[in-house]
């Protein structure tokens, strides 16, 4: 089939790669126009303009942004709504909230267009492996969006089945799923990041006790090896997973990880899960603490932390670390 990709950069570019590989036809449009020649070099049609990215889209046409969240897709959207016609289908793969999806679909259904929003993962690994994918939208749309989402997704793969799921059926062995109206999918990214936040705090959390545990200060000391660490666990541990095989490569190629300032940027899901959690009064303790250790990273020292170590100083004499030091 043909899709029309907006937004050529690490994770569209690589889809729209996916999908010639597996003999999909793509017109690609991106503000960088040195984007667009590089695929156009590699199979794609390339153009220079939103009018002339919807022209060459044949009836009805698929448009998928890949563009950042907010006011960036908003305006793309709004200039897409006066360019394409009924049936045709606008997908979001973006990190949107699932609210503005919501609003997006309202926009968009007085001209009949079907708006779909896509929960994408897999980063740049995703041209090697596939990406997993969280669409929400009309069933209508997801039926004939089927041949690429498959060809995006990485298919069922070596991953042994889970079992009972050969009687079930359904697409989600497959990578991608349908998780219900406009702004399901991305309301299902939201939360897959949340959690995403709280395994990878879970991870550094426990390396760091490792890694101090050579200083000699208590009963013990441990110089442990912890890349070896990371790979024994990858070994049969039922702490495995992707994210513990990127840390074992990390640790592999820089032990003391010196390449790393420590300064960890949250992207707008992770904030989104626990404002969601509040709103729905539902305890979200390790989701909540894995973003404000995020804020936390990209700080000095807190004028909260200043407090702390005043009040200490004055109620205990306790000598406190001179600043700078």
């Amino acid at each position: 089939m043909q899709v029309g990709m907006i937004g050529l950069g690490r994770m569209g570019g690589n889809m729209v790669r996916r999908l010639l590989k597996a003999g999909h036809a793509c017109v690609v449009f991106d503000l960088n126009q040195d984007s667009v020649q590089q695929l156009a070099s590699e199979g794609a049609t390339g153009t220079a303009s939103l009018q002339e990215f919807v022209a060459k889209l044949d009836k009805p046409r698929v448009a998928w942004l890949m563009v950042p969240p907010g006011e960036p897709t908003q305006q793309t959207v709004d200039a897409l709504t006066g360019l394409m016609d009924k049936d045709d289908i606008l997908i979001d793969g973006g990190n949107s909230h699932f609210k503005d999806d919501i609003a997006r679909a309202k926009q968009l259904e007085p001209k009949g267009i079907h708006y779909v929003d896509v929960g994408t993962s897999g980063g740049i690994w995703g041209l090697e492996h596939g990406y997993c994918l969280m669409v929400g939208g009309p069933t209508e749309a997801f039926k004939r969006l089927e041949p690429a989402l498959k060809s995006l997704a990485p298919g069922r793969g070596k991953i042994e089945r889970t079992p009972g799921r050969e009687k079930v059926g359904g697409t989600a062995e497959n990578g991608y799923l349908h998780c219900g109206p406009a702004g399901a999918g991305h309301f299902v990214k939201m939360v897959h990041n949340g959690i995403e936040y709280g395994i990878m705090q879970a991870y550094a959390e426990g390396f760091d006790i490792f890694k101090n545990a050579e200083r000699g200060s208590h009963a013990y000391s441990y110089k442990f090896n912890l890349g070896d660490i990371a790979e024994v666990w990858r070994r049969g541990s039922v702490v495995g997973s992707w994210l513990l095989d990127l840390t074992a490569m990390a640790l592999l190629e820089n032990p003391e990880l010196t390449k790393y300032s420590g300064f960890v940027q949250d992207t707008g899901e992770g904030r989104w899960t626990v404002l969601t959690a509040v709103e729905q009064a539902v305890p979200a303790d390790v989701l909540t603490s894995a973003l404000y250790t995020r804020f936390r990273s990209r700080m000095e020292h807190t004028f909260a932390e200043k407090v702390l170590s005043a009040m200490r100083h004055k109620f205990g004499g306790h000598l406190e670390r001179p600043t700078g030091g």
